[in-house]
């Protein structure tokens, strides 16, 4: 698999630049989650990374870097009309005011 040195900006990783692999259509991924073991033994913290442009190296061949998600949610997804709603309204079911 082919790689590509990636640069990182923001958050613990500021600064840095790794090799991440690339797709088929030469991009890096869109997020890029790294796993922090807690110094405690407990749950790992994940730091989220999102793919962003960068200055154009050559003509036509988008460069890419990864800038910090501090909230750390999923990205985008696609709004199908049938899609369920991010989250359910408040209230019960029976209340009139929701």
């Amino acid at each position: 698999m082919k790689s590509e040195d990636t640069p990182f900006e923001g958050g613990p990783m500021d600064g840095r630049v790794l090799p991440v692999l690339v797709g088929m259509t030469g991009h890096p991924p869109k997020t890029y989650r790294i796993p922090v073991p807690a110094p405690d033994g407990g749950p790992p913290t994940v730091l989220v990374y999102r793919r962003v442009p960068r200055d154009r190296g050559r003509v036509g061949m988008a460069r890419w870097k990864y800038a910090y998600d501090p909230t750390g949610k999923k990205g985008a997804r696609r709004k199908w009309p049938w899609s369920k709603p991010d989250s359910a309204p408040g209230g019960k079911p029976d209340d009139a005011d929701g």
